[in-house]
């Protein structure tokens, strides 16, 4: 099968999961038609729920658009094996306290934060003998033998019940794609980067972030970028907010990549700036940079706030970001709303290095819509 075949065909499991009955409403405050999903535990959600779902970080709950995002088979597979929201919630609230009401598609932030890190971070609707914890100062080796050691007991004495079996599917998928699970309020994965699409970047979560939106960034082309091999290099982006980084594809022996690739990123009300480095892919020795810039999204953020829904608008320009001798700007950088959407592209020199150009363009999504 190609690949832009098994690609459309793993879309439409994907697709027919999502349009059943249960999975029709988001898991967590019954918000209508969601468009986010929680991979790894096996969730539909909506926008408001799936910011709350990124702040636990992603050793907890993994967030992708049904859309937008790239979804591997094994995450669609893992999905699937869950069979659903009511599936996974007949796990995750199980034990939902007599009296104790869910949060509705207009709850408020807190009340929605509350009860979704009660449910997936501190487990407190589990069976009790479901439960997994770890202490902060417990080793990664002996974490996962505790895991591995209740998911067998568990499966050996609830072989025929659903709900365990799909409870045991969640936790060995997290073991699969993080190398353990961690419910600890401070969790460290620490990865080298900088070697390939595949490797996830250090990810590290500090008790509850607050995020106020997403910010998508398609990385379109570089041009006349940096000899670092014999006479090319094989460029990849980088991209960091905050202790978030998500990173492009590597391009192989070409100083003018195209990637026109769409990279996610949430976004903390206390934000910077974004930073972001081009490195040169190599196979046997530490990669080297290309150049870097930093992006100013305060511009973009606030433009888009001050107009609110950007549905309500037509075709216009919004707010600029300003070229100056202290920013790698190539030109002024315009806000624009567009087909409802709030974008802006951005032309960046590439600092630190002795030639290159990186063009972007951003996309905000805030929470609140």
């Amino acid at each position: 099968m190609s690949g832009v075949k098994k690609a459309t065909s793993a879309k439409i499991r994907l697709r027919g999961l999502l349009n059943q009955p249960d999975n029709r409403t988001c898991a967590d405050c019954g918000a209508p038609d969601p468009k986010w999903a929680s991979a790894n535990i096996g969730v539909f959600l909506c926008l408001k729920c799936c910011g709350v779902h990124r702040s636990l970080g992603t050793h907890i709950s993994k967030v992708l658009s049904v859309a937008l995002d790239e979804w591997s088979d094994e995450e669609i597979d893992a999905m699937i094996e869950v069979g659903g929201n009511s599936s996974a919630n007949s796990i995750y609230e199980a034990y939902i306290p007599e009296g104790y009401t869910k949060p509705g598609p207009n709850a408020g932030n807190d009340e929605r934060r509350k009860f979704i890190k009660s449910k997936y971070e501190l487990q407190e609707f589990l069976k009790p003998s479901l439960r997994i914890t770890s202490g902060k100062d417990s080793s990664s080796s002996s974490t996962q033998s505790n895991i591995s050691g209740k998911i067998l007991d568990t499966i050996l004495s609830n072989s025929t019940q659903k709900a365990n079996l799909a409870f045991n599917v969640l936790v060995v998928y997290m073991m699969c794609i993080f190398g353990c699970v961690y419910y600890s309020v401070k969790v460290s994965v620490p990865v080298k980067p900088g070697k390939g699409p595949c490797e996830v970047l250090s990810v590290v979560t500090e008790g509850m972030v607050e995020f106020i939106g997403l910010l998508k960034v398609k990385v379109v082309k570089g041009t006349n970028l940096a000899v670092r091999d014999m006479m090319t290099s094989d460029p990849y982006v980088v991209l960091t907010l905050g202790k978030q980084s998500v990173q492009s594809t590597v391009i192989s022996s070409n100083l003018n990549p195209v990637w026109n690739e769409e990279l996610m990123l949430s976004v903390p009300s206390n934000y910077g700036p974004v930073k972001l480095q081009v490195y040169d892919h190599d196979t046997f020795s530490a990669d080297d940079i290309m150049g870097e810039a930093e992006i100013d999204i305060q511009p973009l953020i606030t433009s888009a706030t001050s107009y609110g829904n950007p549905e309500m608008f037509g075709n216009m320009q919004i707010g600029k970001w300003l070229k100056s001798h202290d920013n790698a700007l190539m030109e002024d950088s315009i806000v624009n709303i567009i087909d409802g959407k709030v974008k802006q592209d951005v032309p960046l020199k590439l600092q630190n290095v002795e030639c290159g150009e990186l063009y972007l363009e951003l996309e905000w999504l805030p929470l609140d819509q």
